[in-house]
Parts: structure tokens; sequence; C-alpha cells
């Protein structure tokens, strides 16, 4: 009857026995050290010796040894002593210390073994002694015994299959576990705590030659070895390629290899922190070539190992403030190079653009790197479309294009196997293979901001005040969510970086980012999956086990946010902006103003936080049951919905006023009196989603309600038209239909369109405070003309509220005029680059991309084809006359953009994916839609005809223009 109970002991309780932290615990109390911050960051009785001690290491051994002990007492509380079951909770131990405590188990195994076999274990122990006597290799012993163990118990136990098979199970998942996870008895011996050395080396005994076919960790052989580790096991071509780590002694690798003249060797160093990210160490450290006997191969190894404290050396690690570590060894067989030369996939010089610069030439690459010899230089263009790619060069010499095509191919596919980092390489052609010789990060285009995501969330030229108060709300709300999910390893990560600015555009950071979607477990374009629709890659079981708990915090969160907002719409959101509407904001003095705006920002920090969790929570939703965009009802949405009421609206005066000249509609509107009820709409409509404006996340454009011009003459434009297209109604007729539905995603899509509402009315509020404080300051004389104050910051406003910075005062017009005129300077910068590398990058340049067929590539965002002329709008300072023959061509598309949409013909946008504001009006209206077409305001003309296929994301160009 107790049975039940036992699986459930089993199944349950041992592995969250196994899972608890106990070695952790132990060495945090013994020396306040988190094991899961140094080293491997794996919690094992071996990482307690190496960063504890003897003694914390004695008793990380007991904790785990009761461990062992405890799974199989427990057991034998359900289950007669010695049955399979006692080695299945074993196993489930083993599974919660991997899973959950990050060690290997095998403390827990061996006294759990002791405990369930003693004849077996003793059998065992007396063979690994004598082998490890022996051999002197700890690994080889460690895997000689998960074989022996199963044998024996198969030989002792020969009718027990039961047994036998849980033995060769626990072998089989501690052999598995042994691959997957590192030992911190391989780190550097001089890092190690000191009473601890001596234990170390005996447990080390003589290691096996390591190759670079093996997974080396960085932290014990250095970057440079482990990443061409890496490389080759994705099956590049490397050199074959030995590593002596720095506590190896290299005379046994020298015994073993051979070098002759017909196979020479070169040594290179492989120090701890070269070629990372932060440092590239280039030129720092010796590389000897054409070693041609062992005794040449030991004095190479001592000269590279010497070269580490050369006083050049030691100097540049201080000045780049990096730590002293080690030196280790790579020794790989010498390409006996025709060409050779190096490889940057993204042009370090211009920091910009999609160009491989590549330099080579005829013979050894040291030549190249050594700076004595002038090479030949390619610039190269990959396009890559789903099923072949194409290069396109920009050089000549002597080396072949076609080896020069094949280098620049092999850049860019390493860029993209290093999730986007530049990468600079050293290539080798021997006349039949082109070798991977180094690849490392281009430490000086780090990081790497992107635009692609950020010119949705807030597109156009930024004000300094918009950014000083989007910034921090933004960041920190970006901080909290990767903070919920990562825990204590969100240490040292500054979310403030999250964000910048370039050019007076806003950047996000994604080194940060994929830095954080890694350490999260998940892919580093995640984010763009997101907020884009991009691809996403499947994350590891580890890392989402790893990320369990954190997960889980974020899903309740998403599971409550329905019910979350509610509560914040009805208590807060709603009393708030009653409030706000109900003062007499000309009458309030600056104090009183700053108050209204502090009041504000608080309502927004709540804001902000279903701003950001809504829509990736509506996408998340929409991706996982593959809900088509056409099932969708956007009607919630602010601009959506005044879209419809203006064409409806539009609709109604087009039958009051049969003939009307377009620029006297509203006076001739109102000689009727069912001319007056159109006005009266057309103001209530005004007055209803008057807080809305070209650029709703940017409080320095004028609100509809400050600036109705557009709106009335999108209002004309519509009667002048004629009825909306067939996709519209189509798109109308499935929205009601799904409507019915209300769906997961229908129920989370109504919920942004809410929270869009909310926060732009609040955003529209503030603006408003500040345009009074501007009329008060304009008055004092504090202000020289309107729209000053969108040139301070928010700090900047306060301390002068507070007349506590009399310098600011005396400095105000300089500052201003200074800021106003680099705004202008970056507002007359029409192509902006997508990606820039580095925190100060040079003037954009004009791109020099190569284009394949006249097609430009973007994102599919509406269905459906359209060809037509190419109106080129940057903004809405004058509103185009729009047809269906009309194609516009915007840099993004925000919530003032839309009106244009109903009557043209097709859209292109330089950013945006399929979640924006122009991809979900263009669906509304059943026109087809390109998104994220990299320069298509640069490339394209006004009055060029262009085709579109908003299905594939393909813009075909044409050179027939027609006057304008």
């Amino acid at each position: 009857m107790f049975e039940p109970w036992g699986v459930f002991a089993i199944l349950i309780i041992c592995p969250l026995l196994g899972g608890l932290p106990l070695i952790a615990w132990i060495t945090y109390a013994l020396t306040r050290k988190q094991l899961s911050q140094v080293g491997t960051g794996n919690i094992s009785v071996s990482a307690a010796f190496y960063h504890g001690g003897k003694i914390v290491g004695i008793l990380a051994v007991l904790s785990e040894a009761l461990k062992g002990v405890a799974a199989v007492l427990l057991t034998r509380i359900f289950f007669p002593d010695g049955s399979s079951w006692e080695l299945l909770a074993l196993i489930a131990l083993v599974i919660g210390r991997y899973w959950i405590g990050r060690g290997a188990g095998t403390t827990n195994v061996v006294w759990g073994f002791v405990v369930h076999d003693p004849l077996v274990a003793i059998f065992v122990s007396f063979f690994a002694g004598i082998s490890f006597t022996i051999l002197q290799s700890r690994k080889l012993v460690k895997f000689g015994v998960l074989l022996l163990f199963p044998l024996f118990v198969a030989l002792l136990h020969f009718s027990d299959i039961p047994r036998i098979l849980a033995a060769v199970a626990l072998a089989g998942l501690m052999g598995w576990i042994y691959t997957k996870i590192a030992d911190d008895m391989e780190l550097p011996a001089q890092e190690a705590q000191t009473e601890s050395l001596a234990m170390l080396e005996f447990l080390r005994g003589e290691r096996t030659m390591v190759s670079l076919d093996e997974e080396l960790n960085a932290a014990i052989v250095g970057e440079k070895a482990a990443t061409l580790s890496q490389i080759k096991r994705w099956g590049y071509p490397v050199p074959k390629g030995w590593v002596l780590a720095p506590i190896d002694n290299p005379e046994g690798l020298t015994e073993f290899l051979q070098p002759s003249e017909l196979s020479p060797l070169v040594v290179r160093s492989s120090a701890i922190g070269e070629d990372s990210e932060y440092a590239s160490a280039a030129g720092q450290y010796e590389t000897v070539v054409n070693v041609t006997s062992q005794e040449a191969l030991q004095s190479a190894i001592a000269q590279v190992q010497a070269s580490y404290n050369h006083p050049s050396a030691v100097q540049y690690r201080r000045d780049r403030g990096l730590n002293d570590t080690a030196m280790a060894v790579l020794i790989q067989q010498q390409v006996q190079s025709v060409y050779s030369g190096v490889a940057f996939s993204r042009d370090p010089i211009t920091q910009q653009g999609d160009a491989i610069v590549i330099e080579a030439l005829p013979g050894s690459p040291t030549q190249v790197v050594s700076g004595k010899v002038t090479p030949e230089q390619y610039r190269a263009f990959v396009v890559e479309t789903e099923n072949s790619y194409s290069v396109q060069l920009e050089g000549q010499g002597r080396v072949p294009q076609s080896l020069i095509k094949q280098v620049a191919y092999l850049a860019y596919r390493l860029e993209k196997r290093y999730h986007g980092t530049p990468q600079d390489i050293e290539w080798s052609y021997d006349g039949q293979t082109l070798w991977v010789l180094q690849s490392r990060p281009i430490a000086t285009l780090l990081p790497i901001w992107t635009r692609k995501i950020a010119a949705e969330v807030i597109p156009g030229v930024i004000h300094p005040l918009t950014w000083s108060i989007n910034r921090p709300l933004t960041c920190g709300v970006w901080g909290e969510f990767f903070t919920l999910v990562l825990g204590d390893r969100a240490l040292g990560l500054d979310f403030n970086k999250t964000a910048t600015l370039h050019y007076s555009r806003a950047y996000f950071n994604a080194s940060l980012l994929g830095d954080i979607f890694l350490r999260m477990g998940l892919p580093p374009e995640s984010l763009e999956f997101l907020t884009r629709g991009a691809k996403l890659s499947k994350p590891s079981l580890q890392s989402t086990w790893e990320n369990l708990p954190g997960l889980g915090k974020l899903l309740k969160r998403e599971l409550n946010l329905e019910k979350d907002f509610k509560e914040d719409y009805h208590k807060r959101f709603i009393p708030g902006l009653s409030q706000l509407a109900q003062s007499d904001i000309d009458s309030l003095e600056p104090p009183a103003l700053l108050a209204r705006v502090d009041f504000i920002l608080e309502l927004l920090r709540h804001g902000t936080y279903y701003s950001i969790l809504a829509p990736l929570s509506a996408a998340l939703r929409q991706a996982i049951f593959r809900v088509k965009d056409g099932q969708i009802d956007h009607s919630v949405t602010p601009e959506v919905a005044a879209l419809r009421s203006l064409s409806a609206i539009a609709t109604d005066a087009k039958q009051v006023l049969v003939e009307f000249e377009p620029q006297q509609v509203f006076e001739q509107l109102k000689q009727t009196p069912e001319g007056e009820k159109i006005l009266q709409e057309f103001n209530e409509l005004l007055q209803d989603y008057g807080y809305l404006s070209e650029v709703g996340t940017d409080i320095s454009v004028p609100t509809w309600r400050e600036n109705p011009q557009m709106i009335q003459q999108m209002f004309v434009q519509l009667m002048q038209g004629n009825e909306p297209q067939a996709g519209a109604k189509d798109a109308i007729n499935s929205i009601f239909a799904s409507k019915r539905k209300r769906s997961f995603v229908q129920r989370r899509v109504d919920i942004k369109g809410r929270v869009t509402e909310v926060y732009s009315r609040l955003l529209a509020e503030l603006r408003w405070s500040f345009v009074a404080l501007e009329k008060i300051w304009l008055k004092s004389g504090l202000l020289r003309q309107t729209g000053d104050i969108f040139f301070l910051n928010f700090d900047e406003v306060r301390r002068l509220i507070g007349d506590e910075d009399s310098s600011l005062i005396e400095q105000l017009d300089e500052l201003v005029e200074f800021r106003r005129s680099q705004f202008l300077q970056d507002s007359e910068i029409i192509q902006i680059p997508v990606l820039v590398y580095g925190n100060t990058p040079p003037h954009p340049l004009a791109p020099s991309e190569l284009y394949s067929d006249q097609i430009l590539q973007g994102i599919g965002a509406s269905h459906g084809q359209a060809e037509g002329r190419v109106k080129v709008l940057r903004n809405l300072q004058e509103i185009p006359e729009v047809d269906r023959d009309t194609i516009l061509v915007v840099p993004y598309t925000d919530s003032g953009w839309a009106p244009l949409l109903l009557r043209a013909g097709g859209l292109i946008a330089e950013a945006g994916g399929r979640l924006s504001h122009g991809a979900i009006v263009a669906r509304e209206y059943g026109i087809p839609a390109v998104m994220d077409v990299r320069g298509a305001t640069w490339i394209l003309q006004d009055g060029q005809r262009v085709r579109i296929d908003g299905s594939r994301g393909i813009v075909e160009l044409s050179n027939d223009l027609r006057p304008e």
C-alpha cells in the first residue's frame, strides 16, 4: 500500500533534494562567495574545494554524501532493500542535482551506491584506485567507472534485470552530464585556494592532450582556442591543433607531436582574456611559425608563454583595466598558404553599412597582419535569400575574385553565428581549402546599436525633453522584466544602457539585449520576434529549466494582465485622467505645473509597464495560437477607431454636399442644418481623438487638437475619393467574424488598444503641461521662442522652476541654441543607418550597398500586390494628394500617418514590422504594405514606378520616372 507514496518520493522529493543548494549555502556562509558567479558557475564539490578551500570542500562532500544516503534510505521505507528503486531514486536525485542545483551529482551517486550495494562499491573502488595510480588520468578513470559499475551489477545480480537496467541508465545519465558540465578542477591552479592546491594536483593527475576537436572552456584555454574549437565543431575548416592550459606540462605533447620540414607547426598565444569583446590584444603576444623539430617546439612554447609578461603586454592589460590571468598555448598544423589575409564582417572605419572588408595577399597571413606590406583591399556585399546567396565585389587584384567571394560569405556566416557581433577573421587558402585561423569580435565596434525596434517605439528625430522622460520609463520597465526572470544573474547588467540617442534618433543596445537573452536562455533575436515577428530559434531545455522560476513569475504576470489592467484602469488611470481634464492648466503657476507633471509621470510609470507587456503578450499569443493577422480586430486601437469614424463622417458629408469646392468644404457645410450636424460630428471626433499626434510617443509634436489642419485635409480628401477598396470591406467582415470569437489573442489585442489610448492621453496631458509652462517662460523672457522648452531635459526644467541653478539660467540661451542647431543638423540626415557600432559612430554615409535585379527586400506586412507611382514623405508638414496610384514611401508609421493610408495604393516603410501602426491600418483597409525596407526614402524617388508584394515583402524598382 505504500508503493504509490514511494514512487511519489522518488519522482518529487528526490529531485528537490538533489536541487537543494547546500554547497552554495555552505560556501557563501564561510567565504561570502557565490559559486554561481565564479569559475565555471557550477555548484559542485570541486568548485567548493577550488574556491572555498579545504574546510568548505569537506563540508560540501559531507552534505552531498548525506543526500545520496538519504535518497537510498528514503526508498527503503517503501521498497525492499537493494531494489532497483534505489537506483531510480539516485537517478531522480542526479536529475535534480543537474537541472536545478547545477552540479554533476558524482558524490551523491558514490555514497548512495555504497549504501545500496557495498560489495559492488568495494570492487569498483578497488579497480578505480589501481587505474588512477597507473594511468594518472582523472578523466579516463571517471568514465571508466561508469562502464565498470553496471558491469559488476550485472555479474553479481545477473537475474535482477530491472536492477541492471537501472544501473546502465544511471551510468548513461552520469556520462551525458559529464559531457555537458564544466569542471572547476580544470581551472588554472594559481587561482585556487592555496590550501587546496595539493589536492587539486593529485586529483588532476597527468592530463590527456587537449585538442581543438573538444569543447573547450575559454576560462581555461583562452578565447582564441575556445573560439577555434567552437568554429571547428560547427563544421568550418580549422587546422588541426592542440592546447596547453597554463598549468599543463608540455613534455607529453612535445613527445607526441613530430614537427618536420614537411609538416611544420605554428605555436600561438591563447591568453585568458585575449580576443574577447573587451580587448583583442592584437600583436601583444608571440606567434612562432615554421616549427620543424621537437627542440624548436619546446623553445617556441616557452617563448610564447614568456611573452605574457613582456612589458608592453603588461602595460596593455593595465591600460584596459584587465586582470593578470595566464597564458595558454595553441599549437596547430601550419597551412601552406597560397593566399591569405584578414576579413572584417563590418567596416571598422566607417562603422556602418553592410560592407565586408577583406585584405589579402599571396603567401602567409603573417605579412598581412604585420603591417609591413600593403595588402590588396576589397569590399563585398552578401545578399542572401531563402535558398541562395550572391556576393558582389568592389576591388581587383592578384587574388582570385572567386576566393574573395568565398571569404566574404565565410565572414558573413560567422557574424551570423555570433548573433550579429562583428568579427575580425584571419584566413588562409592552401589551393584547395579555405582555412579559418582566427575569429574574434571587433572590440571597437561594440556595443552594437539597433534602430529596427526603436524606430517603432519612438520614431523620428527626438528632442532632449522627450528623451529625458521616455528613456528612464522604458529602460526601467525592461529592467524590471529582465530582473524578474534572471534574479541573481541580473547582477552586473546596467539597464540604463538599454537605449541611447545617435543622430537624435533612438537606438536600442543590441549587445546588451543579446547578453540578457543569453542569460535568460533565450535566443538573442527574441526581442525582434516579439516586436517584429522575426524567426526565433528554440532555447535549450537546460536554460529553460534554469530560468523556470523567473519565467513562471513572468507567465503569472501575463496571465494576470487583463485583471491587473482593469483594476488599474478603474482605480488609477480613469480617476487620474479625469482629474487632469478638470484642472485649468492655463491658470497654474510653474510649481503647480511641475506637480502636475510629476503626477502624470507617476501614472506613466504604471502605463509604461502595460504598454510593453500588452504588445508582447499579444504577439506571443498570436504566434502560439497561429492566428492570422486578418482575423484580428484592431478597432479598439485609437488611430484605427479615429480613421473609421473620419471615413464614416466623410461619407455622410458627400451626401450633403454633392458638389463642393475642396477649399470651401467647411464653409459650405455651415450653410445647411445637415452640414452643421456633420461639422458637429467632426468636432466631436477631434475632441475625442485630439490627444493623437504624428508621433504618439514624442511630446514635442503638436497633437491633433492643437493642429487640426492635417485631419481637415484628410477629411476633404476622403470626400473627394471613391468608396473603400474591396479589401477593406473583406477586412471588416473578417473583423466582425473574429470579434464574435473573442479569442485569447483578441482579448490581448483589445487590452493593447486600451493601453495605447491611456498612454497617448497621458503623453498629451504631459505635452500640454510643458506647453503651458513654456508660455509662462516666454512671457517672462526666460525662453525666446516657441519650442525652446523641448531642447531642455527634464532635470533642467525642474532646476529652472526651483530657481536653484543661476549658472544654468545664464547659459540657457546658448544651451538651447546649440541643441536646436544640432537637432536641425540631425533632422537633415535623410539616410539613418539601421545599425551603428560603438558609442561614438561617425556621421552616417549614403548607403553604398549594391542592389540585385532592382529588387528591395523587406518584411511583408499586409497581403496583396500593387503597382503605382512613388511619393516619398519624410514628415507630415505638407499633406500630399494621395490616390490609388500612389505608393507611399515613409521612414516609419505612427498614429498620425494612418489617415494617409485610407486612399493610398500601397505602403513602403523603412522601419516597422507586422505589428506596427502602418501595418495594422494597411491590413484594415486591404492595402499591400512592405515594412523594414532599408534606405527606401533615399533609393526611391518621387514619380518612380514600383510594384510591391505585401505577401513576400518585395519591392520591384523601375527606372520609369514622370516629371513632377
